[in-house]
């Protein structure tokens, strides 16, 4: 096993807060095995800290990157593609070097788009009371009184109802 030391972990950390490297590709990259990474992580609380530190970091930068992209979705944008098409027309130099090249270089702009789906996500999570995603249907009773209210009774109520019931059939109310 490794020992554990300040620079292997500051590596690792560096790795973690780049990219999202695997385990098996941090403990490659910095040349100790998963086992020992792990023994660290285990029994060592100041390196599971700086993995973590290091963890929330990327975290971090994900989201930065995620915003500066949702943003460029949502507002289009452009990009310069280059291109070199170079002809040659077969002849030769004594030193053998090319004759006669030709060379054509483009550059076009291209235009993407504002991303609907990206507008329309951006909407619902950002102002979900005037853009919701789902309906909702509501049933009411007579007046707008709740239906299932009338239905529900609590033992209160339903003692005083069958109370009510017994004394119109006694007084003959209601028929049997």
């Amino acid at each position: 096993m490794t020992k554990y030391n300040k620079t292997i972990v500051n590596k690792i950390c560096s790795l973690i807060k780049k990219d999202s490297y695997t385990i098996a590709e941090i403990c490659s990259l910095v040349g100790i095995s998963e086992s020992t990474y792990h023994g660290w992580k285990d029994s060592n609380m100041e390196f599971l800290e700086s993995i973590k530190k290091a963890r929330e970091e990327f975290s971090g930068l994900m989201v930065v990157e995620a915003h500066k992209s949702l943003l460029k979705l949502i507002r289009g944008y452009s990009e310069n593609e280059e291109k070199t098409v170079t002809i040659h027309r077969g002849k030769k130099s004594d030193e053998g070097d090319p004759v006669g090249v030709l060379k054509e270089h483009t550059v076009t702009t291209k235009h993407f788009q504002p991303n609907p789906t990206a507008i329309i996500f951006t909407l619902v999570n950002r102002d979900p009371e005037n853009w919701k995603n789902r309906q909702n249907t509501e049933i009411t009773g007579k007046d707008g009184k709740d239906l299932i209210s009338d239905h529900v009774l609590t033992p209160e109520k339903r003692k005083l109802r069958i109370e009510v019931l017994k004394a119109k059939l006694n007084d003959g109310t209601i028929g049997t």
